[in-house]
């Protein structure tokens, strides 16, 4: 029996290791690349079978859709519009509350965050109801706002920014700040914010990413066209109940992924700034 030497063994491990994660990377975009290809297929063609090979109907799609009237330009602004200013508010209010949860204590400092734990476990789905009753009464239906505002209540990146700023928050460094003077919301801006950029734009990528494919609230709350964001224009290019313009339906598709893949590639690095600097405190 053929005995391995430690190092081979380590050798071997890696391979399994490199091979499992080469196989998620082909299951994981494999659909964008179908997603992709499709885009450049009739509708005949995508209703016949997959393919993994480009078509030429990319020009007669994009026709279709502007035959349908779809103002992409506008879509994209007012999704993008929306998506910034929801990544502005989420990770700013966010981080706000995790620091108040972790540098001060407070009665009812546990029930407030066990709250926030039972509401990130809550789907929206559940409380759409309520919630476009509320807006109707506040005056927000048919607003953008009514999609924004909601961002400074974020449950979920509350609990991401506690569980990163509790990794990463030196007590020594609020001290001396109090001890030179500096506000409570001073030290926040100054001290807290600048360590905390990485997990600022680990939580400002799904935030964008979240707020942008945004279909149901906005389909939800906004009536007028003019105000439709990019995924709400797609969903409208379709034909009567025995056609659908399948490629054109990719194509707006394949365009409306296009901010996201380049929000990702341009901030990717600092989650794995992120998750190091969290791990090597001591």
């Amino acid at each position: 029996m053929i005995q391995l030497n430690d190092r081979t063994k380590v050798k071997i491990d890696r391979l399994f290791v490199y091979l499992f994660l080469v196989i998620l990377v082909i299951i994981t975009l494999i659909p964008l690349w179908l997603l992709i290809v499709n885009a450049t297929r009739s509708t005949l063609e995508i209703q016949q079978g997959i393919s993994l090979l480009p078509s030429k109907y990319l020009v007669t799609n994009y026709k279709i859709l502007l035959s349908k009237g779809l103002d992409l330009p506008r879509g994209f602004i007012n999704s993008l519009t929306i998506a910034v200013l929801t990544t502005v508010l989420t990770v700013y209010f966010s981080m706000l509350t995790a620091y108040g949860i972790i540098g001060y204590s407070f009665k009812g400092k546990k029930v407030f965050y066990n709250t926030i734990l039972v509401l990130v476990m809550i789907p929206m789905q559940l409380t759409i109801i309520g919630f476009y009753q509320w807006m109707v009464k506040l005056g927000l239906d048919d607003s953008y706002a009514a999609l924004i505002l909601p961002s400074i209540a974020s449950a979920g990146s509350v609990f991401f920014a506690k569980q990163y700023l509790e990794s990463i928050m030196l007590q020594d460094l609020i001290d001396a700040g109090r001890i030179d003077g500096a506000s409570e919301i001073g030290i926040f801006h100054r001290i807290m914010l600048p360590i905390a950029v990485p997990g600022m734009f680990t939580m400002a990528i799904f935030a964008f990413v979240a707020s942008w494919n945004n279909f149901f609230n906005a389909f939800i709350l906004i009536t007028t066209r003019d105000k439709y964001t990019l995924p709400m224009l797609v969903q409208t290019v379709r034909g009567d109940v025995y056609r659908h313009e399948y490629g054109a339906i990719y194509l707006g598709l394949a365009a409306s992924i296009v901010p996201i893949i380049v929000i990702y590639f341009l901030f990717s690095r600092y989650i794995i700034n992120g998750i190091s600097m969290g791990a090597v405190k001591e």
